[in-house]
């Protein structure tokens, strides 16, 4: 009986882990509108976050695909017909990647390093219609932690409930 106990706890954990993986990614929307540019909040002045000059084209393609997978970044943008398409570089489209996840995820250096293949630079790098601006990057609409909450102890209910109802 306390196998199962523990078995069926387990599999609540997992449940509540694989349904809060699924939430939103984060938007870049280069169209929103404009406010202030950079970031001027942990770091002196304004700046962005782009590839470094020294950086290898696998380097910057690892740290991209990290970016676009894992780090949540909306990369349709940097995608054929997208407005920062052009120019069709690994370092042009690392750069916007990495930019708009540093401007969304904290605005520090460690939300500018991507394994050494970032750095920071105080000249916008926004071009034509392609925008690096801050105000343009908008976090994603993941739900609050007490949303999370109230189905998790939804689930410790059932799960008690059916334990207790196993006994009787």
């Amino acid at each position: 009986m306390r196998t199962q106990f523990w078995i069926f706890l387990l599999f609540l954990l997992l449940l509540n882990f694989f349904s809060q993986a699924a939430r939103p990614v984060m938007t870049i929307r280069p169209e929103s509108l404009v406010g202030p540019q950079g970031n001027t909040t942990f770091l002196e002045g304004t700046t962005w976050c782009v590839a470094r000059p020294g950086a290898t084209q696998a380097e910057l393609q690892r740290a991209l695909d990290w970016a676009c997978g894992i780090g949540r970044v909306d990369c349709s943008v940097i995608e054929r017909h997208g407005d920062c398409y052009e120019p069709d570089t690994i370092v042009s489209h690392a750069s916007f990647a990495f930019n708009a996840y540093y401007q969304t995820n904290g605005n520090n250096r460690i939300a500018c390093y991507f394994g050494g293949t970032a750095t920071f630079t105080k000249i916008n790098p926004s071009y034509g219609k392609c925008s690096y601006d801050a105000s343009k990057s908008e976090v994603s609409t993941a739900r609050s932690l007490s949303e999370y909450k109230a189905r998790w102890l939804l689930l410790m209910y059932i799960g008690v409930f059916s334990l207790i109802s196993r006994r009787d």
